[in-house]
């Protein structure tokens, strides 16, 4: 590329229709000059040649992404954050770069959408070796052209008659193993106990072991009890992770049988496979995440899990489960927050999804999470904290409700578990609680559900 051709991927922001484009935030480590590595960047996604030999047209004004803003972040580096490009002996520059990438080369089709942001042009561009997606931002114009969550937020509280509080999930455990009757008592004490949704574990398949239809017709049949001895709505949420020419006809199955609200893995489906299944749902979609770390963890390269989540949101699921907060996720807290935000902020026609930040929960850690979050809109999912408690599920579960009474209360974990056993149990069984690593924080009164449902 030529110095003179530089300036057709360049533009001024304030200068483009922003109904044409979307606008995505990248870091880049390059070899050489950063302006030029910037061009070829957008050309090699978009354009490529943009002329044809012995024509003096010029397809970038209205095909090529174009460099919107430019930052350096590190302009003397030595070598590449990892080991990958082949040697040079230019200099090495850190940066961060704003595009705006016509979404008329692709439509609204999310295959081609992540073949060009995340394709060969994007991270196998020359001398560009180190390339993260930090974050998309869509116009309206292309959110239009989708469906989003069907139920939402509001949606979801609406089914369970929960509006002033987290909603309170289960993974019924053990995970891997159980015949339907075993694992159906399981969510049934587990409702009994307090908890609006019980889960299947993302691993567990319609197995010969446990099948889909006896485990949907099993549960279904335990969900309505409890419904009667509670008074209160419940959900089973079946998974139906599995190929993709099987995902209507299992949505099918598990709903005529109990089931009232699914379960996929987002990215080993497809994002598309999820898009064709929220046409055809009857009950609220639910993502997990398997799949999306080898893409994200690396903290310059790859693809930001905010990026995963708004693309989720926009396919259609009502609930997504993301790592949570503490070590074992491997996410920081600023990562976490951004990924739940990604959820609930307004985006277009496009309804709020709930945010689930899973991952050794129990009632000792849903103070600290909802003090990071700060709203009331999230889902909070235990697994042995509730399927693992010394007392059963049934205490497990209620130990959940309590520790949100002494939230509401404004009490300590230690003073609500004076009058509760099965709290008590659940602090000796699982630890020191975590509200006690927070006391410097203020404690928040609840706050009402800030989404508003479709806001």
């Amino acid at each position: 590329m030529k110095a003179s051709d530089w300036a057709g991927f360049f533009a001024d922001e304030s200068a483009l229709d922003r109904d044409a484009y979307l606008f995505l935030d990248y870091y880049l480590e390059c070899s050489g000059d950063p302006e030029l590595a910037a061009a070829h960047f957008c050309s090699e996604q978009s354009t490529a040649q943009w002329r044809r030999v012995g024509s003096d047209e010029d397809l970038r004004p209205r095909f090529g992404a174009r460099v919107v803003d430019l930052q350096i972040l590190d302009g003397a580096r030595s070598e590449f954050s990892y080991g990958v490009g082949s040697g040079s002996d230019e200099p090495i520059t850190a940066c961060r770069l704003r595009i705006a990438h016509p979404h008329g080369n692709f439509g609204p089709r999310l295959p081609n959408l992540l073949s060009a942001i995340c394709g060969e042009g994007t991270f196998f561009s020359p001398g560009a070796p180190i390339v993260k997606l930090l974050d998309i931002e869509f116009p309206e114009t292309y959110l239009a052209c989708f469906q989003g969550p069907q139920f939402g937020v509001a949606g979801l509280r609406e089914r369970l008659q929960v509006y002033d509080r987290p909603i309170f999930f289960g993974v019924i455990k053990p995970n891997i193993g159980l015949p339907p009757e075993a694992f159906s008592e399981l969510g049934h004490e587990s409702w009994l106990g307090g908890l609006d949704i019980a889960k299947d574990d993302e691993m567990l398949a319609d197995t010969d072991w446990c099948p889909l239809d006896r485990r949907a017709e099993l549960l279904g049949e335990a969900r309505r009890r409890a419904e009667a001895a509670t008074g209160v709505p419940k959900i089973y949420l079946a998974n139906i992770t599995d190929e993709v020419d099987r995902l209507l006809e299992l949505h099918d199955r598990a709903v005529a049988r109990g089931a009232n609200a699914l379960l996929v893995n987002a990215m080993p489906t497809g994002l598309s496979a999820v898009r064709m299944l929220r046409k055809h749902a009857q009950v609220p979609l639910m993502a997990h995440f398997p799949f999306i770390a080898p893409f994200a963890r690396l903290e310059h390269f790859g693809v930001h899990t905010r990026v995963f989540t708004k693309l989720q949101r926009l396919a259609g699921f009502d609930v997504i489960i993301m790592p949570g907060f503490g070590p074992r996720m491997h996410m920081s807290d600023d990562e976490v927050r951004a990924c739940a935000m990604a959820c609930l902020e307004p985006m277009g026609p496009i309804k709020p999804s709930l945010p689930v930040p899973g991952g050794s929960d129990w009632a000792g850690t849903l103070r600290p999470l909802y003090e990071k979050l700060g709203t009331v809109d999230f889902g909070f999912v235990p697994g042995r904290g509730v399927f693992g408690h010394p007392m059963g599920p049934r205490a497990g579960a209620a130990s959940i409700r309590q520790a949100w009474d002494a939230i509401v209360a404004g009490e300590s974990l230690e003073e609500q578990a004076k009058r509760h056993p099965e709290l008590s149990a659940a602090i000796a069984a699982f630890g020191k609680p975590a509200s006690a690593q927070v006391q410097s924080e203020p404690t928040r009164t609840p706050e009402p559900n800030r989404a508003g449902g479709d806001a």
